[in-house]
């Protein structure tokens, strides 16, 4: 077969789980998961998403928001699936168990997913909306240059992030779901490449993805840089809600530049997406042979490969051949 420097979009995306890979192709959804006696399991469901069959997915700027939604929901679901094979058993219900039982109605799962959500999200305004803020604020009292401060602002914002990042990636289990997360991006590159789906190819494939959560993170706090440059109060409380109200504008416009970012290899698409990349040096790291087996089931689960690279590329492949 000849090498193809041609990347295709394949249209499949995913985010890494504990012990597993979680792979998205349109509304089909497969998250597998390597179980503590060493087998892996997979589940194969459908998502639909929160506007499913509204036009609204199709105005531009306004459908990132609804990916953002849905992406949230379905990574927290897959991620307490991948979390139940590691729960401990044998442990008396506590009082708290009980309680929690009671308050959902019996739907104590449901109830946990969007607690820990609203907790999550709660603690992501404060940490890298709130905290940038207070402290430009604090520093412009001793400048006078209110543009300085806003670009300040959003400097802070990116270094509290990479802090955080390499804060939690001391931890083992951060660092093996890093592993996973680069075993979901080295898969997805690798088809995308025109390589047959096998550990051999995947291991010499990339682990940086243009269409990367990680990238999109960054284009958020990119693009609220410009928007707060521009967009300005004199009220302190109005300059915090603006900050808050503005999130869903910023995830939209992050969107539009991720998709961009993923279909085209444009020279100012590359300079654009190069920030991202660089974090992902930080986000994923080189999975082993089995992370690398468990992201391919998840793969193959819900995307026929071979298809793909005979319609992108228009290879061939014998029944027994990858």
């Amino acid at each position: 077969m000849k090498k193809r420097k041609i990347r295709h979009y394949s249209g499949i995306g995913g985010q890494a789980v504990l012990e597993g890979v979680m792979m998205r192709n349109k509304d089909m959804y497969a998250v597998a998961v390597r179980k503590p006696d060493g087998d892996i399991a997979v589940e194969i469901d459908e998502y639909h998403g929160v506007a499913y069959g509204s036009k609204l997915l199709n105005i531009p700027f306004v459908r990132g928001i609804f990916v953002f939604i849905d992406s949230l929901i379905l990574g927290l679901k897959s991620l307490n699936y991948s979390s139940s094979f590691y729960e401990e058993t044998g442990e008396k219900p506590t009082k708290l168990d009980d309680e929690l039982e009671t308050v959902s109605n019996g739907h104590e799962d449901t109830f946990l997913m969007v607690l820990t959500t609203a907790i999550s999200f709660i603690f992501a305004i404060a940490i890298f909306m709130v905290l940038p803020y207070a402290i430009s604020e604090f520093l412009g009292k001793y400048m006078r240059n209110t543009s300085l401060v806003a670009i300040i602002e959003g400097l802070l914002r990116i270094l509290i992030f990479i802090l955080y990042i390499l804060l939690i990636s001391r931890m083992k289990d951060i660092r093996r779901l890093f592993q996973y997360h680069g075993a979901e991006h080295k898969c997805i590159n690798c088809i995308e490449k025109g390589r047959p789906l096998n550990v051999k190819n995947v291991k010499r494939s990339s682990r940086l993805h243009s269409r990367c959560g990680s990238s999109f993170i960054l284009f958020v706090m990119l693009v609220s840089i410009v928007l707060f440059f521009f967009i300005r109060v004199d009220s302190y409380v109005f300059k915090l809600l603006l900050r808050i109200l503005l999130i869903p504008v910023i995830a939209g416009i992050s969107y539009e530049l991720i998709r961009l970012a993923g279909r085209t290899n444009f020279l100012l698409v590359k300079i654009i997406s190069a920030p991202g990349l660089w974090l992902q040096r930080l986000t994923t790291k080189e999975p082993d042979d089995d992370m690398i087996e468990v992201a391919i089931k998840s793969v193959e689960a819900v995307f026929d490969w071979k298809e793909y690279l005979k319609d992108s590329f228009g290879y061939e492949f014998e029944d027994d051949e990858e």
